[in-house]
């Protein structure tokens, strides 16, 4: 079905209007061999609150942006490619009911569907869309992802140490290894995590002592394995990115 759809003038409208949707901001999403398999609304659990999202499910990318005008203008485009994606289900709990984790190695989060079908429909289709890209190249499925934020409304005081009381002067941020929320004095560290950033990124106090453990073994080991590379934790002074919401 796919395939039949890839070269037909219907897919191509479809295309061009997601494309008028996100405006010239927006990245160009028709490519040759690019279907437009399904789109709707998800909620994406973002930092601060749930979020409603516009999702566009390609055979070989997942795009979703906020929403401005429903149908008509969003922004805010992101890409993923689905060679990189795994899923897994999450357990209802409240009024989050219908969630998956998207993960990446880049980034990962929850979305949550409207109804139980509706997951199922979303889950199955990007599974298969994951499947298919798999087998054409050759490749096995992405075995590490960045870990899934914890939201902040789920965190009073730090998450580490257990003592320090989140208030307006003394802010939340978030460990880019573990997800966790932890207050300032338990994530001073910054370590490079090449899959996330070009830069080194902050981490917790635990999750540095671990990754640096995993450095000097693979540095002690290099003696004997020439070529091994050794990536350095110089600090960045780049500002934080813990006031992004999604």
């Amino acid at each position: 079905m796919v395939d039949r759809l890839a070269n037909s003038e219907a897919n191509s409208k479809r295309i061009a209007v997601v494309e008028s949707c996100f405006g010239a901001a927006g990245q160009p999403l028709a490519i040759p061999g690019r279907v437009l398999i399904g789109e709707g609304v998800l909620t994406k659990l973002c930092r601060k609150k749930p979020k409603a999202r516009q999702f566009f499910l390609f055979n070989d990318i997942l795009v979703y942006g906020n929403i401005v005008i429903q149908k008509k203008k969003y922004n805010k485009q992101h890409i993923i490619p689905l060679e990189s994606v795994t899923i897994d289900t999450v357990p209802d709990e409240g009024d989050l009911r219908n969630g998956w984790l998207i993960k990446t190695p880049t980034k990962s989060f929850a979305v949550y569907a409207a109804t139980a079908t509706e997951k199922s429909e979303w889950m199955n289709h990007i599974g298969k869309c994951v499947g298919d890209l798999l087998q054409k190249s050759g490749k096995s499925p992405t075995g590490e992802h960045a870990a899934v934020w914890v939201p902040d409304s789920e965190a009073s005081v730090c998450m580490r140490c257990k003592k320090v009381k989140f208030t307006p002067v003394s802010r939340r941020h978030h460990c880019r290894k573990c997800g966790f929320v932890v207050c300032g004095p338990c994530s001073e560290k910054k370590y490079l995590l090449p899959s996330q950033s070009s830069k080194p990124v902050r981490v917790c106090e635990h999750c540095y002592e671990q990754l640096t453990s995993v450095n000097l073994q693979a540095r002690s080991d290099s003696i004997t394995r020439p070529g091994s590379k050794f990536h350095s934790n110089n600090l960045s002074d780049d500002d934080d990115d813990d006031d992004s919401s999604d």
